[in-house]
């Protein structure tokens, strides 16, 4: 039994930096958030598809290190999504995908407490109805969270992929995007007038991410903004998931995860909360960034970077 369950693609991230060789690692938004869910102490189930290839048998075993739980849909012949990571002068990612998603409706696990939708899983059809629909069973007795993690070169025409995205919001008691994507998909439209925009939807919180420069949380009564928490980069890979991760982590503690709490996470995600939140979140982001690959931190080492300077550890 999990009470967490993640939905969506794993990706076999080939990093390529000018004058070095090619390096493999474990990606796809969806799977980073259910291996920092398990890196942080949280019993987490992917539900997702992998191929029994190399690529497929890296993903699996990262995953099982952290004690990641995999469920797939049984289908034989599938291949493991490949993408080129290529990296800047300055640590920042571009992507070149090769993805298929795929996905079958299959009996989803009992006892969840949480289900998390992500990235291009949540919209790249066919298999995004199956994750759709994995969120709409559960959501009877499971809070739900959502993150868009714009690809746009999987996305098509701009409109249909609003559309999509505002399909997951709505199904959503948290949303976490980054300035990036609010932009793509709004454009010339502020992140705070989009977070506004998708309250509206449903979800008790919304959160922006700003790279380098902090995040943003949004509810209905207000916005709270985080500082950043600076180190320095060696790559953005993993970042968001990192922060959605310790996101979602912080509300397990809080014990703001399941259906039963739906109607007290208004009330909960309160200023103090979400700066606690924020904090927790970016310093998460900021460890992960600070190496190389989707590395998020384990409960000790994030416990560890939040402690104040001398304090008993």
């Amino acid at each position: 039994m999990s009470d967490f369950l993640v939905v969506g693609e794993c990706v076999a991230d080939i990093v390529r930096t000018p004058g070095s060789p090619d390096v493999p690692h474990p990606g796809g938004s969806p799977a980073n958030v259910a291996y920092g869910l398990a890196r942080l102490g949280q019993p987490t189930t992917l539900l997702t598809q992998l191929g029994q290839d190399d690529a497929g048998r890296l993903i699996g075993g990262h995953l099982a290190s952290a004690g990641v739980k995999v469920l797939t849909d049984g289908q034989a012949g599938v291949a493991t999504p490949t993408a080129v990571v290529t990296l800047d002068g300055r640590g920042a990612a571009t992507y070149d995908f090769d993805i298929g998603w795929t996905l079958r409706p299959v009996d989803v696990p009992a006892g969840v407490r949480h289900v998390h939708l992500g990235s291009i899983g949540a919209v790249q059809p066919p298999g995004a109805a199956a994750a759709l629909d994995a969120a709409a069973r559960l959501r009877g007795s499971a809070t739900v969270s959502y993150d868009p993690n714009v690809r746009p070169a999987l996305l098509g025409g701009r409109v249909e992929a609003v559309a999509r995205v505002e399909r997951c919001v709505a199904l959503s008691d948290l949303v976490k995007a980054s300035d990036e994507d609010a932009e793509w998909l709004y454009p010339g439209e502020p992140a705070a007038s989009v977070a506004r925009r998708w309250l509206e939807l449903g979800p008790a919180v919304v959160f922006v991410t700003l790279g380098g420069s902090g995040a943003l949380a949004f509810t209905r009564a207000g916005q709270v903004t985080g500082a950043p928490v600076v180190v320095e980069v060696a790559d953005t890979v993993g970042a968001g998931d990192a922060f959605m991760s310790a996101a979602l982590d912080t509300m397990a503690g809080l014990g703001l995860t399941g259906a039963a709490a739906r109607p007290d996470l208004p009330a909960a995600f309160d200023g103090p909360t979400l700066a606690r939140t924020l904090h927790r979140a970016g310093t998460a982001a900021a460890l992960t960034v600070s190496r190389s690959g989707a590395n998020p931190p384990d409960a000790a080492e994030l416990a560890a970077a939040l402690s104040p300077p001398g304090a008993a550890r």
